[in-house]
């Protein structure tokens, strides 16, 4: 048994199965298939059971597998280790950002970290789900809002700010709009991951949280923007979204009398990771050059 087998096998237990893991790994599937039952002869015990839809792992590939995932980050943290003693930094970085964070702000940042750091090799995947670093692989994360509370380290690297908003044609056909409960007469459009969204508002120094409910609801913010634009309902989203849109009047700002939360956004990496030289110096430069404020000053203001 080596290191090259049991990343294969987590690979493949994280991909679901030989064909998905051949293509991520760069093989061909005959090879990761044929790899996998070596493992299985050589330790004598069955790993895997092979269905039509997905590999699953038996007891005691599960055992090895929980084994091989904590052994695996064991020797990529004495490689950083190794690595971070080297005059140059150097190795693969796997980010995920949210697209259209990711396409406005990171995108322009990448060129002059590249320059700096030609060993670092940088493996961005723009989504906008809310991936796992550990199950995934991934060594960052950029999140945007309120973190649940887990074992992630998370740093600060911006502010962002939400504005509440609507298409003048919608505003002219709709119900009058001067307070947060006038929302239950409207159209809403919601952006967010969960089941349930809510519009946390400010009135009087004191929260006001309504549980939103609506015909759309998508987990990109470009979608909702551009829903909103068409005139289809009002929607909450960051200015690094809808900014360009109320610069226009294409969108305008509504109930500004009742403050929306300010929400951070951070770099996000399993604890294992915290310490790996790669990932300090791609956070702290987000950190030092990251600016998601786009100016709508001059945006019209209704209600």
């Amino acid at each position: 048994m080596n290191f090259d087998d049991l990343r294969l096998f987590v690979t493949t237990l994280n991909e679901g199965s030989f064909t998905a893991a051949a293509d991520k790994l760069g093989l061909s599937k005959q090879f990761v298939s044929r790899r996998t039952m070596a493992l299985e002869e050589s330790l004598g015990v069955r790993l895997l059971n092979r269905t039509t839809r997905r590999l699953q792992a038996t007891e005691l590939g599960m055992l090895l597998y929980e084994r091989a995932v904590k052994i695996l980050e064991d020797v990529n943290d004495t490689e950083e280790l190794l690595s971070s003693r080297r005059t140059v930094p150097q190795g693969v970085l796997r980010v995920s950002a949210p697209m259209t964070f990711g396409t406005l702000h990171l995108s322009p940042l990448l060129p002059d970290f590249l320059s700096a750091y030609p060993q670092i090799r940088l493996e961005l995947d723009l989504n906008d789900r809310a991936v796992d670093l550990l199950a995934e692989g991934y060594d960052m994360s950029i999140r945007i809002g309120t973190l649940a509370d887990s074992s992630l380290i998370a740093k600060r690297l911006t502010e962002m700010q939400l504005v509440t908003c609507a298409s003048p044609d919608y505003l002219q056909k709709a119900p009058p709009l001067l307070q947060p409960e006038d929302l239950a007469e409207h159209s809403c459009l919601l952006y967010g991951h969960g089941r349930q969204v809510e519009w946390r508002f400010q009135r009087g120094g004191k929260p006001l949280v309504l549980p939103m409910q609506g015909q759309l609801r998508a987990n990109n913010g470009e979608v909702v923007r551009d829903a909103a634009i068409a005139g289809q309902g009002i929607a909450v989203l960051p200015t690094f979204i809808i900014g360009a849109a109320l610069a226009s009047g294409a969108l305008v700002q509504v109930l500004e009398d009742f403050a929306l939360p300010s929400a951070a956004v951070y770099a996000v990496y399993p604890q294992h990771r915290q310490s790996a030289r790669i990932v300090q110096l791609f956070s702290d430069y987000l950190r030092d050059r990251l600016t998601v404020q786009p100016t709508h000053a001059t945006a019209p203001r209704v209600g």
